[in-house]
């Protein structure tokens, strides 16, 4: 398989919906009454959920940059405290921000100057490729998660 094959596969990878809905479809219209409550029997709400897709995208963005790399702490600064977002603008900021760092992990797969192989600038042993693979399978996990989740609060119409 060539490089560029790889990273083709790896692009679709990041946007894949034969086997699941999509981030978008996920969070698309989902009513501002219902973004903070928690569904019964889950242990978060959309909020919470769609908050530690962000931030969680973002640490691993973050992990394969050049530049110096600050761990979070697990689980605390990958889950947002509050159940709702804490402003109006929050719920959009927060999509706004995953679709702006999922575009820059596109690039980044795109960039024939980033080897898939090579080890990332802050790991020891981990190299782009398992960067990007385990960022799409925490990705699609957690978009199933969020439909779940709208299941559980009757507000999930497949399309």
């Amino acid at each position: 398989m060539s490089a560029d094959s790889l990273r083709s596969h790896v692009a679709a990878v990041l946007e894949w919906q034969d086997a699941h809905v999509s981030f978008d479809a996920a969070i698309a219209h989902v009513p501002i009454e219902k973004r903070g409550m928690k569904p019964q029997g889950l242990p978060y709400s959309l909020w919470q959920l769609l908050e530690h897709l962000r931030i969680t995208q973002r640490d691993i963005l973050d992990f394969c940059r050049p530049a110096g790399y600050v761990e979070l702490e697990w689980p605390a600064d990958y889950w947002p405290e509050s159940e709702e977002p804490p402003t109006e603008s929050a719920w959009e900021d927060s999509i706004r921000g995953f679709r702006e760092d999922l575009e820059e992990v596109r690039r980044m797969v795109a960039d024939p100057e980033v080897d898939p192989f090579a080890v990332v600038p802050n790991g020891t042993t981990q190299t782009y490729l398992r960067e990007f693979l385990l960022l799409a399978d925490h990705n699609a996990y957690h978009v199933g998660e969020i439909v779940a989740a709208r299941r559980s609060l009757g507000i999930w119409l497949a399309a």
